[in-house]
């Protein structure tokens, strides 16, 4: 097929075109910044960069109109984002995804939206099912800002599909491996990544036992292909992620592990480093059965051996860059 992929040059947007172009898909992707990410596919016969961003329509249905697929997977992530510029959050995650689905529903294109775990909030109610109730707090907390772009982005592609245009809906739930965020930004895992690289202490928020569902790239990667070729898949929304719980104080002590244990753990006070504008969330399970069932995937890499891969390749990264600097290059 002929494929676009929004925010193809961002941390999942680079793994699915990978797994796409392996696939023998042809496939274009729509990214405004920097294409690092995606370095070894330039010059592919099957892969073409497009730089600019879904918030020019003229170019989203110039491509659209081009391609059987749509993975719709631009938005503004990151905590650091939430709390910094929501404005930015909600004009890309909301507007953008407008763009998307109006030129899709011209061309009669299938698309398929990354949603995300947020959209659940603090629902003390684990596991999630996909449709469970959102739980949310005051708007006036920055931190709910991203939650409501993409729970605003998934109500228009239901108003969409209405008027027939076919969409499906993935909610991933912690996805980690290589080419994940810039050190020290985004995830915990380039959080601590960051600090691990520098031998400085990981800083754990609170008492460190909120838990997460931490997701292997690859696993996730394969179910949003699915989402988006399997038959009976229209219409619905899908959970993406391990169900098995992490502790981040237990996130935090494996990687000190794996790094050697050279360091060590600090416990910081939620506002120390977010201020009033943060949330958080005790627990973030996801109800795994429809994606096994439906899709037919499993997401069952342990956390251990992708974190060495994911610790291994931001080292292959990280220390010729140190060494330049220490060079004063």
């Amino acid at each position: 097929m002929k494929i676009l992929v929004t925010g193809g040059g961002g941390f999942l947007g680079s793994h699915l075109s990978e797994a796409l172009i392996e696939r023998g898909d042809e496939v274009f992707i729509l990214e405004p910044g920097g294409t690092t990410k995606v370095r070894h596919l330039i010059g592919h016969p099957r892969f073409r960069v497009v730089r600019d961003s879904v918030l020019s329509p003229d170019i989203l249905d110039s491509l659209i109109s081009q391609v059987d697929l749509v993975f719709h997977h631009a938005a503004v992530v990151g905590v650091e984002h939430y709390v910094g510029d929501p404005y930015e959050v909600l004009n890309v995650n909301v507007n953008g995804t407008q763009n998307v689905l109006k030129a899709a529903f011209k061309y009669g294109r299938r698309v398929v939206l990354a949603s995300t775990s947020e959209v659940y909030g603090r629902n003390p109610k684990v596991p999630w099912r996909e449709d469970d109730d959102r739980v949310l707090g005051s708007t006036r907390i920055d931190r709910w800002c991203y939650s409501t772009s993409k729970a605003t982005a998934e109500h228009l592609c239901f108003a969409y599909r209405k008027m027939g245009l076919p969409v499906t809906i993935v909610r991933y739930f912690n996805i980690y491996g290589p080419r994940l965020d810039k050190l020290d930004a985004g995830r915990i895992i380039t959080i601590f990544m960051g600090q691990l690289l520098r031998g400085e202490p990981l800083t754990v928020i609170g008492d460190g036992l909120q838990t997460r569902c931490f997701t292997w790239v690859a696993d996730a990667i394969r179910a949003t292909i699915a989402a988006g070729v399997n038959p009976g898949t229209e219409g619905e929304i899908f959970n993406i992620g391990t169900d098995v719980e992490t502790s981040i104080l237990e996130l935090a002590e494996t990687m000190i592990e794996i790094c050697g244990g050279i360091s060590t753990v600090r416990f910081v006070n939620q506002r120390e480093v977010y201020g009033d504008s943060y949330e958080d969330i005790p627990r973030r399970v996801p109800d795994a059965t429809r994606m096994r069932e439906i899709l037919g995937v499993h997401c069952d890499t342990a956390l251990r051996e992708g974190l060495v891969r994911t610790i291994d390749s931001f080292r292959e990264e990280f220390q010729p860059r140190a060494m330049a600097r220490a060079a004063g290059v």
